[in-house]
């Protein structure tokens, strides 16, 4: 997949998984009306370039929206105006070809379930005193399923709680007929998706108007 579908596979699967409405179209891509007080909008450019960049920032004065483009935060910094900030946080679109059978057995110790509500799966892992030890959710829409919101408690990181989520919801997804798996990792996160096979497609950064 080129740049321009798989950010448009991953606009379609996120405003699901958010229960947004759905993204309205653009010259420059897309704009999704979150409705958060710090993070009111945003628009997704999948081909960004000074002039489009920076005619947004621009013309948008709303404290708490964002702009998520795809190139990376050095580039973007050169383009933004002032009252923009870009985030100490790139960010790497990634993807993989999806398995019907990753699914792994729940982890020792922990209790997991699998939910589908409003068209998104959902997965949360238990730790043995009842708390939220780590979740996840993936959104498929059609062929391609978005995964989001990949959470590990800190108190129970290094144990493959992560990898256990991203399996499941990987054999999920590609079980309603998607193939392919999109997401936006964090840097944080990166390493997981490595090692599980995600692939590299380009970068993303966040660019937000500051109060």
């Amino acid at each position: 997949m080129d740049t321009a579908a798989i950010t448009s596979a991953w606009v379609a699967g996120w405003t699901v998984s958010r229960g947004t409405a759905p993204a309205v179209v653009e010259p420059w891509g897309w704009r999704i009306d979150v409705g958060l007080p710090t993070h009111v909008f945003r628009h997704v450019l999948p081909a960004p370039d000074a002039v489009s960049v920076g005619k947004l920032c621009q013309e948008i004065t709303v404290p708490g929206a964002w702009l998520k483009i795809m190139a990376g935060p050095e580039e973007s910094a050169e383009w933004i105006t002032p009252g923009w900030t870009v985030p100490d946080d790139p960010g790497y679109m990634m993807s993989k070809t999806l398995d019907p059978g990753a699914r792994p057995p729940a982890p020792e110790g922990y209790a997991r379930t699998t939910e589908t509500r409003d068209g998104v799966i959902r997965v949360r892992i238990v730790a043995p005193d009842g708390t939220l030890a780590a979740r996840g959710q993936m959104a498929p829409t059609g062929v391609t399923a978005v995964a989001d919101q990949i959470e590990t408690h800190p108190d129970h990181r290094r144990r493959g709680l992560g990898a256990n989520v991203m399996r499941t919801l990987e054999a999920a997804a590609a079980q309603t007929g998607a193939t392919t798996g999109i997401l936006a990792a964090t840097r944080d996160g990166l390493a997981l998706y490595d090692s599980l096979d995600w692939r590299y497609e380009c970068p993303l950064t966040g660019i937000v108007r500051e109060a």
